[in-house]
């Protein structure tokens, strides 16, 4: 069993930068992701990145301004620029990576955080 443990939420204005990080007893063997939680909404992928550190995956409505990334067991999510409609509670996610090389499903997942909360003031 994988526990894994979001930080770094917290308000910000647009314009701002938050950093999330998540921390647990996975490796570079890993495939990461984030996924986020609007109210009344669908949880949602954000980014994901594969095993070996090689490949990223980013939903279109962040490209250019989140950024994964991971040093040793820790998986940060760097989110600059950011909006009102990027205000969500944001949850980190992990499997082994087997043959997968990357995931952006949330089926895909075997293990999750209880997630931090991000609010973006306009």
């Amino acid at each position: 069993q994988v526990h894994l443990v979001e930080s770094g939420g917290g308000l910000v204005q647009a314009g701002g930068s938050l950093r999330l990080s998540c921390g647990g007893r996975t490796s570079s063997t890993y495939v990461m992701g984030w996924f986020r939680q609007a109210p009344g909404k669908e949880r949602e992928f954000v980014a994901a990145l594969g095993w070996a550190n090689d490949r990223t995956s980013y939903r279109d409505s962040v490209k250019g301004r989140f950024t994964i990334s991971r040093d040793n067991a820790r998986v940060y999510l760097q989110m600059d620029s950011l909006k009102p409609e990027d205000t969500a509670v944001y949850y980190c996610a992990a499997r082994p990576a087997g043959i997968t090389v990357i995931v952006t499903t949330r089926q895909g997942y075997y293990y999750w955080g209880q997630g931090t909360q991000v609010t973006v003031s306009s």
